[in-house]
C-alpha cells in the first residue's frame, strides 16, 4: 500500500483582512487587498501563486497528492530589530493565524510558531501559550537574531539556552530557517544573493554551532531540522572538522562534530534543488535523517511553473537514477517527517 505524503516545509499567508490594522499603519507586514504583493516597510514581495491562501493551498495539495502539510512561520515576522511591544504584538498574532490553520483542518495540516529570542521572558511565555492553548509543537527559530547590542548572534547561543530547555521540556520538534541576509552581510542586495547563497552560510553557520554546543545530546527530547538541506553545512563538514583538529585552541569546551553527524534527532529537509546535492546529504547524515520539504509556494520552492520544477521532484530523479531507492523514498516523504515532528501518525 503506498504511504501519504506529509510535505515538512510549506508556509501560508492569512487573507488581507486577516491581518490587523496595527501590522499595516506600523508598516510592519501586509498583503495588498487584491493579493498581488505581500509588504513590508519600502519592501515588497510578489505573491507568486494562488496556493499561498488557504482554500488554495489544499487544492494544490490534492492535485499534487501532498496528504498534509507542515506551515512554518512567515520569516518577515522573525522580527529581528523590531520593538519589544511590536515584536510581542506581532508573533501572538502570526502564532495566533497559524493555530488557526491548524485547527480548521488538523488532516491537512501542523503549523508551527515563533518567538523571538531577545526579548526572552515574552519568547518563554509565548513558547507556553502556544503549546498549552493553541497546541502546537512545532518550534520555528531563525538562524540569528540582534541582540540589545546590535550584534548578531546564532540562534543556538549561550543566551537563548532557556528556550532550548523548554523546548525539551516540551518534547517539541523545531525548525530552524534562515532570513535577514542582507541586514547581516554589507553587501549590496543584487541577483538574489542573499536568498541564493548567503541563506545557505546562514544554516552553515548555526549547524555549526548546535554541533559544537552538543545540543543533540544537551536536549534529547527535541528533534531539530535544518531549512534548505542545511546545503552548505553539508558541503563544509570536512573544512569544520580540518579547523577542529588543527586549532584545538579554538574550541575548548566544544564537542567534536563528528558527534552529531548522522544523529537521530538531527533532521535536513530536502529542498536542496538538484538530486546530487540530496546524495551528498545522504552520505554525510543517512537517508534516514532527510524529510520532505518543498518550500511551498515561493518560487525558490518546487513549485510547477518554474523551469522544469514540481512537487517531488529532487526526490523523484534521486530514484530514478538510483541515489534512493524506493522504500527510502516513502520513508522521506512519510516515516522520517513523523519521526520529527515526534508522532505516529497523521
Amino acid at each position: 500500500m503506498q504511504k501519504l505524503k506529509i510535505n515538512g516545509h510549506g508556509h501560508i499567508l492569512p487573507e488581507p483582512s486577516e491581518i490587523p490594522r496595527f501590522m499595516r499603519e506600523k508598516k510592519l507586514f501586509w498583503i495588498d487587498d487584491d493579493k498581488k504583493f505581500m509588504r513590508q516597510d519600502d519592501w515588497a514581495r510578489p505573491i507568486t501563486d494562488p496556493s499561498f491562501f488557504f482554500d488554495d493551498k489544499i487544492e494544490w495539495m490534492e492535485r499534487h497528492a501532498i496528504d498534509h502539510g507542515v506551515m512554518l512561520n512567515l520569516s518577515q515576522v522573525y522580527c529581528n530589530g523590531w520593538s519589544k511591544q511590536d515584536s510581542y504584538d506581532a508573533i501572538r498574532w502570526q502564532n495566533d493565524f497559524n493555530a488557526s490553520v491548524q485547527e480548521r483542518r488538523p488532516d491537512k495540516f501542523t503549523s508551527g510558531f515563533v518567538v523571538q529570542p531577545l526579548h526572552l521572558d515574552d519568547a518563554l511565555n509565548e513558547m507556553r501559550r502556544s503549546v498549552e492553548d493553541l497546541k502546537m509543537t512545532v518550534l520555528c527559530l531563525p538562524t540569528h537574531f540582534l541582540n540589545k547590542k546590535n550584534e548578531w548572534l546564532s540562534v543556538v547561543d549561550e543566551s537563548t539556552l532557556p528556550i532550548f530547555d523548554l523546548a525539551n521540556e516540551y518534547n517539541l520538534a523545531i525548525e530552524i530557517h534562515p532570513y535577514d541576509g542582507e541586514k547581516m552581510v554589507a553587501l549590496k542586495d543584487i541577483y538574489w544573493r542573499f536568498h541564493l547563497v548567503w541563506m545557505m552560510a546562514q544554516t552553515a553557520d548555526t549547524l555549526h554551532m548546535y554541533s559544537l554546543l552538543d545540543f543533540v545530546n544537551k536536549y534529547p527530547n527535541i528533534r531539530t531540522c535544518f531549512a534548505h538541506g542545511c546545503m552548505l553545512g553539508q558541503a563544509n563538514y570536512g573544512r569544520r572538522l580540518q579547523g577542529f583538529d588543527g586549532r584545538p585552541d579554538l574550541f575548548t569546551e566544544t564537542r567534536d562534530p563528528r558527534a552529531s553527524l548522522g544523529h537521530p534527532n538531527l533532521f535536513f529537509d530536502t529542498l536542496v534543488h538538484d538530486s546530487y546535492t540530496l546524495q551528498l546529504l545522504k552520505i554525510r547524515v543517512g537517508s534516514s535523517q532527510i524529510v520532505s520539504g518543498l518550500d511551498d509556494p515561493y518560487p525558490l520552492g518546487e513549485m510547477e511553473g518554474v523551469a522544469n520544477s514540481y512537487p517531488g521532484r529532487v526526490i523523484d530523479f534521486a530514484v530514478q537514477v538510483g541515489i534512493l531507492e524506493q522504500k527510502e523514498s516513502d520513508a522521506i516523504w512519510y516515516d522520517n517527517v513523523l519521526r520529527w515532528l515526534g508522532k505516529t501518525s497523521i
